[in-house]
């Protein structure tokens, strides 16, 4: 049984990660860190594990680091900060905070808006799309766990953009339940503002961005133009993808339904069906994926996630499996709400 530890455990992710890792049948939860709340039962701030993570929080981890794997889910900044000491103790690492995706130090303070401190583990992090990189996940000690909109983005365009099928300039409308933001409340997350509205937000200056770009770049080979813009939309959990291609030679819908069974036949957690379901994927490490042709060699490509599993914890648990040597769907094969 591996031992494990999650870093910031108070958020929605670092309970999310809770839930998902009390059920495991190879991983073991020893320890959850808050500086907000040592000393608290996690069952306090997170009363739905009430019965089954039955610890209280750390102020940080124990000194003999007997981890086999820690996922740090602080915020971006913090996270570079306790990375570099559990990795030299041998420790396998999955980060969700963002600190370790972007493989450029200069990009990282262009859209993080501070400079990188440890930009050698930087350099040797494995960006962690299970579907799309899984041998290099196997054998890392640092995982970079991809942002809930990238996640989602980039395994619906991944199989064109690697057979060279679209042009280069991507379009990516995306929404969002509120829970992406977080779980302090905001201006922004305020219900009377987002419960009967549908917002745009951060548009151009998305962190994820520049993830989106640099994972379909790394199918690619080359350079890929993305235009993406967030909204916020009144349901909790979940993402919807919609994102617009030009095809650069002429396809069929058949060719491209081969191209997608082709990357995706074997991967157990996506989905190709005509039209995507934020319901169908809700509470489950699921993506749906479904594509029409609209006009003159112009493909819609939809795509569905849960943000907070497919798109933070499930997906993070799915690649420390990887760096653990088990089967990827272990303590994660379980179906979607459906409503």
């Amino acid at each position: 049984m591996a031992k494990a530890a999650i870093v910031g455990g108070s958020g929605f992710t670092g309970g999310e990660l809770a839930r998902i890792l009390c059920r495991h049948p190879k991983i073991s939860l020893s320890t959850i860190t808050s500086r907000q709340h040592p000393g608290v039962k996690v069952s306090k701030v997170h009363p739905y594990l009430q019965g089954f993570v039955d610890i209280r929080f750390d102020e940080k981890l124990n000194g003999r680091m007997d981890y086999d794997i820690v996922f740090v889910a602080t915020p971006y900044g913090a996270s570079m900060d306790v990375i570099p000491d559990i990795l030299k103790n041998g420790i396998k690492v999955v980060d969700l905070s963002g600190d370790y995706r972007l493989k450029d130090p200069n990009i990282y303070r262009k859209w993080y808006g501070i400079d990188h401190k440890d930009p050698k583990n930087l350099l040797t992090s494995t960006y962690g799309i299970p579907e799309l990189f899984k041998n290099d996940i196997v054998e890392s000690q640092l995982v970079a766990n991809p942002g809930c909109y990238p996640t989602c983005a980039v395994l619906a365009l991944a199989p064109l953009v690697a057979e060279g099928l679209i042009e280069s300039r991507v379009i990516v409308d995306a929404k969002s339940g509120t829970s992406g933001a977080g779980m302090e409340p905001t201006k922004l997350t305020h219900h009377p503002n987002c419960g009967a509205n549908v917002i745009p937000y951060k548009v151009g200056s998305h962190r994820h961005t520049p993830e989106i770009q640099m994972a379909l770049d790394m199918m690619s080979g080359g350079a890929s133009e993305v235009v993406f813009t967030p909204h916020l939309v009144p349901i909790v959990r979940g993402i919807l993808c919609t994102s617009y291609v030009h095809l650069a030679k002429s396809a069929s819908h058949d060719d491209l339904y081969s191209v997608y069974e082709k990357y995706y036949a074997d991967k157990r957690f996506v989905r190709v069906d005509a039209v995507p379901s934020i319901p169908s994927v809700v509470g489950s490490n699921y993506c749906e994926i479904g594509y029409e042709f609209a006009g003159n060699g112009n493909v819609v490509v939809m795509s569905t996630v849960d943000n907070l599993v497919k798109g933070g914890a499930g997906q993070a648990v799915q690649n420390a499996n990887l760096m653990l040597g088990l089967e990827e769907s272990t303590g994660l094969d379980f179906p979607g709400l459906g409503v």
